[in-house]
């Protein structure tokens, strides 16, 4: 096997060309997802809006089917059942029973009720665990999807069948288990940290190692610089305690350092047994995950008592079935700062024109959600929604409308956006990314130059505030967030569960097995009220 990035690399790519082909897990024609867009009162938008609904077609449960689950006939009067039962097989979560059948579990050690003896009737200790409710049972689930669509055709309807049937989807709810699988005091803990930085990535730290010791582990590390600290002899494990963590979220960044690529997965499996690491915490997004799941398929297949737990860590918010990943919120929040920043210096100027891009390789959420939260933003530009920048329905054409209209206007725009406009790069990262072109640049020099064609003066100001958002430390939100994120996860690993992700559903927190999170991306849907919400806000037209 080649190094990590490389392995993970082909998988990435077919599951870009799947989203390039059916948007945000969601089967359906191109007319239903362009029937979203809006305009601006023009009789031929009217008409094609009108075309288009009389085709859309039934669109498939986000996350739910993808190549490998079977086709279902729906004219099977038991075609509910098999759903649900190839549903609970798909979500069941890896355990270490499966390998180890005779696996012993042992009483928890992770009890709230009483740390410390303060009187004599618990010289002995705490309570026992009978006398505190506060363990998950293992039967508790959530419901994945809670909107009951009575029609295919309602705003951001997620159908299964042609009569849009409800069916419920139950995932595995997340906590401390009465029983666990690990011994506190031969667990040696690691925690590492890959791709870029993410506000939050230092709170989950934290709370991993916080909640470790609680459950009584003394041997807990850091490896430095992602997968590549696996290999890497310059690069020693950093020892963490609660003392070394205190303090490591008052900032941004990474306590680790992150890094892109690594070595190979057998490698990683090797140094996780020279070392005798039996909990691996990885904080990472899609790339990072398909990497993680590998490590867990390796370790399974060499018979290895090893919990390998993942953290979902994207700014974008890209990863499937999760309510957001932490991060999302700082970023929104940090970006109205540069949007503000755009407009101050768009409204002052004459025909000014401001010009924001944000994060969102292949989704646009940050860029939406900014957008809406900030009421500053005239055009905002998504990966999803196909636009061009001339012609009688181009962006330029509207910014004309604006200047005329409004004197100035301001621009949002996702860094994964209009890459078709863009000339074709085979560059990649270390993480088998195609490095994308500037849209942001590249909108501001087009709009110089019609303008200036027009003779019309224009006062164009770019800002990319990608880098600041990054690196800053998370608010309260997403501090909350990481804080059970990082928790949760040591109480899956403590299980006995591996090859799983923490995420939120429906503001419960779960389990979930990697490969469902990762089957491709999670896309900002262009029939959502979301998307309509953000164009309302806009009032911006169909760019097609």
């Amino acid at each position: 096997m080649g190094t990590l990035s490389h392995a993970i690399a082909p998988g990435l790519a077919a599951l870009h060309h799947h989203r390039r082909r059916h948007g945000n897990g969601v089967f359906s024609s191109s007319s239903v997802s362009s029937s979203s867009r809006t305009s601006r009162s023009s009789s031929s938008s009217a008409s094609r809006l009108t075309t288009k609904k009389k085709s859309s077609s039934v669109r498939v449960l986000a996350g739910i089917k993808h190549n490998n689950q079977r086709d279902l006939d729906f004219s099977d009067p038991d075609w509910k059942s098999k759903f649900q039962s190839d549903f609970e097989k798909r979500f069941a979560i890896p355990h270490i029973t499966d390998v180890f059948p005779d696996a012993v579990p042992i009483p928890s050690t992770f009890c709230l009720k009483m740390r410390t003896p303060v009187i004599e009737d618990f010289a002995g200790g705490y309570p026992s665990d009978e006398e505190w409710h506060g363990y998950i049972n293992n039967n508790d689930r959530v419901l994945l999807k809670t909107i009951y669509y009575s029609s295919p055709t309602s705003a951001g309807a997620e159908c299964i069948d042609p009569n849009c049937t409800w069916v419920e989807q139950w995932v595995h709810r997340a906590g401390p288990r009465e029983k666990i699988y690990f011994k506190p005091e031969e667990v040696k803990a690691a925690i590492v940290t890959c791709g870029g930085l993410c506000p939050g990535l230092n709170d989950v730290i934290r709370q991993i190692v916080i909640t470790l010791e609680i459950y009584g582990v003394k041997k807990i590390v850091g490896i430095p610089y992602g997968y590549r600290g696996f290999s890497d002899p310059e690069l020693a494990e950093m020892p963490l305690s609660r003392k070394v963590v205190q303090n490591v979220h008052l900032s941004g960044g990474s306590l680790l350092g992150v890094s892109r690529g690594g070595p190979s997965v057998s490698e990683i499996v090797d140094n996780l047994e020279e070392r005798g690491i039996n909990m691996l915490f990885v904080l990472g997004g899609n790339g990072t995950h398909a990497g993680a799941d590998a490590i867990h398929t390796e370790c399974r297949k060499r018979q290895l008592r090893v919990a390998i737990v993942g953290v979902p860590k994207t700014i974008d918010n890209d990863i499937l079935l999760m309510d957001k990943t932490f991060g999302f919120d700082t970023a929104v929040e940090e970006a109205q700062r540069a949007i503000n920043s755009a407009y101050i210096e768009a409204h002052s100027a004459y025909h000014g024109i401001g010009v924001v891009k944000l994060m969102g390789r292949s989704s646009g959420f940050i860029a939406m959600h900014a957008s809406l939260a900030s009421g500053q933003i005239d055009i905002c530009l998504i990966p999803e929604v196909p636009f061009q920048i001339h012609g009688p329905h181009g962006i330029l054409h509207h910014l004309k409308y604006l200047i005329e209209t409004k004197g100035s206007a301001v621009v949002c725009v996702a860094e994964g956006a209009g890459q078709n406009l863009l000339q074709k790069t085979n560059a990649t990262d270390a993480s088998g990314n195609v490095v994308f072109g500037d849209i942001g640049v590249h909108i501001q020099q087009e709009t110089k130059k019609h303008f200036k064609e027009h003779g019309v003066p224009v006062d164009v100001k770019y800002i990319d505030p990608t880098y600041m958002i990054r690196a800053c430390r998370a608010n309260a939100s997403d501090g909350i967030l990481c804080a059970v994120l990082g928790q949760n996860a040591v109480h899956g690993a403590f299980a006995g569960y591996s090859g799983i992700t923490i995420g939120i559903c429906n503001t419960h927190y779960v389990y979930l097995p990697i490969p469902e999170v990762i089957s491709h991306p999670r896309l900002v849907d262009p029939n959502s009220r979301m998307w309509h919400r953000c164009l309302t806000s806009t009032g911006q037209p169909d760019f097609i």
